[in-house]
């Protein structure tokens, strides 16, 4: 078969077991089998397709029909104009964590920030950007899987920072230092556990670590922001990726704790409420 009746055939596959965008997957596959980039599809889709490079088109094709994510087949996944790995362990990094990072960004710039705390860095898609995109900065990277750290680890290494980040292999604070840091920054678990199973399928092929925020999908966020003020210095900042329903009750923990002050939220491009920040008295 050519490249074309491939990708065809690919993209009936998938549109036939109901994934979603299934002519841009089909290409995607294709790219990604034949290591070549989209330019090369549409000049040369009349060449034959290798049986090996098709024998393994068509397998991809079918984990794709089964619910195994783009990103867990081709391992790449585009965050803040980089290209990071990923694989079952992490969550795969979303256009709405840019939102966060941005923020996050905008503000060290203001306030002179060069020290950070990355809670739940899973991929280190956070930490990163931070180190990439911050001037001098130094992260510190926590998450509770050392698998997700590993993959971490690598995304500094391909990134080229991997001498400006130091993980740690933590229950959130439990494992740290008692080190002061100029911002805290995290995108933690958030989903209540009974929304979990009625998540795509796709989504439930993703570490379900990183996605259970507990019966109400605030856990995370009450123990982050209870302990959070014994690592920021005076007048640092904390920044909480949130759920587009989470606003009223993070802003309420935060006001509860009594510490916090000058709180806002921004939306993201969806004009969903996306992030929370928040200033240490």
């Amino acid at each position: 078969m050519t490249i074309r009746e491939t990708i065809r055939k690919g993209m009936i596959m998938l549109k036939n077991n109901n994934v979603t965008e299934p002519n841009i997957k089909a290409r995607l596959i294709m790219q990604y089998v034949l290591n070549k980039p989209r330019e090369y599809l549409m000049v040369y889709d009349n060449k034959t397709v290798m049986l090996r490079q098709e024998v393994n088109y068509f397998k991809a094709i079918k984990k794709l029909c089964q619910g195994v994510p783009l990103q867990h087949i081709t391992h790449r996944q585009e965050f803040m104009k980089m290209t990071f790995y990923v694989d079952e362990n992490v969550l795969i990094p979303r256009q709405d964590t840019e939102t966060l990072v941005e923020e996050v960004i905008k503000i060290a710039k203001k306030i002179n920030a060069k020290k950070f705390l990355d809670l739940c860095t899973g991929s280190g898609a956070i930490a990163v950007s931070l180190a990439k995109y911050i001037e001098g900065s130094s992260v510190t990277a926590v998450d509770i899987s050392g698998k997700a750290l590993n993959v971490a680890k690598l995304n500094a290494r391909n990134n080229e920072v991997e001498d400006r980040i130091t993980f740690v292999e933590s229950d959130l604070f439990k494992n740290l230092k008692k080190e002061k840091y100029d911002m805290i920054v995290s995108n933690p678990p958030y989903i209540k556990k009974e929304i979990l199973r009625k998540l795509d399928k796709e989504v439930q092929k993703e570490p379900k670590i990183a996605l259970d925020g507990g019966y109400d999908g605030l856990d995370f966020y009450r123990k982050i922001i209870n302990e959070a003020d014994e690592y920021l210095k005076f007048h640092g900042y904390l920044c909480l990726e949130i759920g587009y329903d989470q606003k009223e009750e993070v802003e309420e923990l935060i006001k509860k704790q009594g510490k916090y002050s000058d709180i806002y939220c921004k939306k993201d491009l969806c004009d969903n409420d996306r992030v929370i920040v928040t200033k240490l008295n």
